[in-house]
């Protein structure tokens, strides 16, 4: 039976544990990912808005500093979820994607509307990068060969994402971990994996055998949560992260690809469910990405911005405090006396 379930996994093994039932990954007390009917269903339902061929961003791109020292803290967007942070002297990626299309095809499959707010070239020194999970709007292989070949960070990724990527990358320096592991990365910088309500999957073949995770980074001038993908499950993994860490200076969390909800919200949440979660986790301001780039689900292009500050009002919160970035948008975000 223990080797049976090894052998059904091609990614990970490992003992059964709250989310890992020995041989696949799950949302504890959670939902799992619809079903192929569900999927036709909802791609043949004729629902999904026209995004434009193109869209420029209102920034232009830009030219990061090598460095940004101390606790201060400099937030570059590139696009979708791909955003350069910089602080305590470190220049860390998430889920990094310079690729045109997010697909296993160069021809087919959801294409890039806006070009990286930072050029490939013009990026920094890249010390370390975060991916949350293997779809491949987070995980894009090709941008991954190009940072080992000219940055060689460290990659943390949850388990099972270091074999994807081991296979393809040979040399990449990775470090996979489970929800609740801890690793020192240097200049008094720790990176905290934490649940996110997602799935997995690169093919049909391979649904849920690694796992998906969110991040915290704790840095000398405060913490800052990556969610990586998430449905907002009730906020379960919102209150956690108050919970385990106290709350954040800063979070960077999923605003798109949420329509519709009926297939969408277990794995996507939406711009009021975001608002939620940046209350809940008590975070004191919020970046929302995995919009505007990528044409994934229904929703109109701009409808997560005016969501977000609809939402935004409803709570009374200042719309500054939580900002739908655009590709080339960079926040110095201020600092908090507690994060």
């Amino acid at each position: 039976m223990a080797a049976r379930k090894k052998a059904a996994n091609r990614y990970y093994s490992g003992p059964p544990s709250d989310h890992f039932d020995g041989t696949l990954f799950f949302n504890p007390g959670g939902q799992m990912p619809g079903r192929f009917t569900d999927l036709l269903k909802w791609q043949f339902n004729g629902q999904r808005a026209k995004w434009p061929a193109t869209s420029p961003s209102l920034f232009p791109q830009v030219k990061p500093a090598a460095r940004v020292d101390g606790s201060d803290l400099i937030v570059t967007m590139v696009g979708h979820s791909t955003l350069l942070i910089q602080t305590a002297g470190l220049n860390i990626l998430t889920d990094p994607v310079w690729s045109q299309r997010t697909s296993p095809f160069s021809f087919a499959g959801p294409k890039r509307v806006n070009p990286p707010g930072i050029a490939f070239d013009d990026l920094p020194p890249i010390d370390l990068v975060l991916v949350s999970h293997n779809h491949y709007d987070h995980l894009d292989l090709a941008t991954l060969k190009r940072l080992r070949e000219k940055h060689d960070p460290l990659v943390v990724t949850p388990l099972g994402n270091d074999v994807l990527i081991g296979e393809a990358v040979p040399d990449m320096r990775l470090s996979a971990y489970d929800w609740g592991d801890r690793v020192d990365v240097g200049n008094g910088v720790f990176v905290h994996i934490e649940p996110a309500h997602h799935w997995s999957a690169r093919g049909a073949r391979d649904r849920r055998m690694a796992l998906w995770a969110g991040f915290v980074i704790e840095t000398p001038g405060g913490k800052l949560y990556f969610a990586g993908d998430t449905g907002f499950h009730d906020g379960v993994n919102y209150r956690l992260m108050a919970e385990k860490h106290g709350g954040f200076r800063f979070a960077i969390l999923p605003i798109g690809a949420y329509e519709p909800r009926w297939f969408m919200a277990p794995q996507h949440q939406n711009p009021e469910e975001a608002v939620q979660g940046m209350k809940l986790c008590n975070a004191a301001f919020a970046a929302g990405c995995h919009w505007g780039t990528f044409q994934l689900t229904d929703e109109p292009m701009d409808e997560p911005v005016r969501k977000l500050a609809e939402a935004m009002d409803a709570e009374g919160m200042p719309q500054e405090h939580f900002r739908a970035l655009q590709p080339g948008e960079i926040w110095d975000v201020p600092q908090i006396e507690h994060g």
